[in-house]
C-alpha cells in the first residue's frame, strides 16, 4: 500500500510531466478541490480547471512535501508561458490511495496581470 505521500508525488509528476489522464487516476471521482477560484467538486470539474493549467506548464521545480496517514502537503515552483514564476501549494487529503480533497493556494494576479496585457 502507498502512503499519501507517494500518491500525491506520482500525481504531482504526472501533472507536471503533462501526462494528465495519467494525473486523474490518482483522483477520487468525488475529489473536493478547494482554489483560489473556489470550490470545485467531482473529478470532471476539477479536471475543466486544472489540465487547461498543465497545457500552459513550461517547468515545475518540487521545493518541498511532507506527509502522514492521510495527508500531504507540496511546495513548488512554476513556470508558465504567461507567468515566468508562479510559486503554489497543495494540501491533499488521500483515502484509500486517492486523492478526495485538495486545497491549492496560489497568487492569481500575475495570472490575471498576463491577461491584462495580452488583451491591450
Amino acid at each position: 500500500m502507498t502512503t499519501p505521500l507517494e500518491t500525491v508525488l506520482a500525481y504531482f509528476e504526472a501533472w507536471t510531466g503533462h501526462d494528465f489522464d495519467q494525473a486523474m487516476t490518482y483522483l477520487a471521482d468525488d475529489i473536493v478541490c478547494h482554489a483560489p477560484a473556489g470550490r470545485l467538486e467531482g473529478a470532471d470539474a476539477f479536471r475543466a480547471f486544472m489540465e487547461p493549467f498543465s497545457r500552459i506548464l513550461l517547468k515545475a521545480e518540487l521545493l518541498a512535501s511532507y506527509g502522514d496517514d492521510t495527508t500531504a502537503v507540496l511546495i513548488y515552483g512554476t513556470s508558465t508561458h504567461p507567468v515566468p514564476d508562479a510559486p503554489g501549494a497543495e494540501l491533499h487529503t488521500v483515502r484509500d490511495g486517492k486523492i478526495v480533497d485538495l486545497r491549492i493556494i496560489f497568487d492569481r494576479l500575475p495570472f490575471e496581470q498576463a491577461r491584462a496585457a495580452q488583451n491591450t
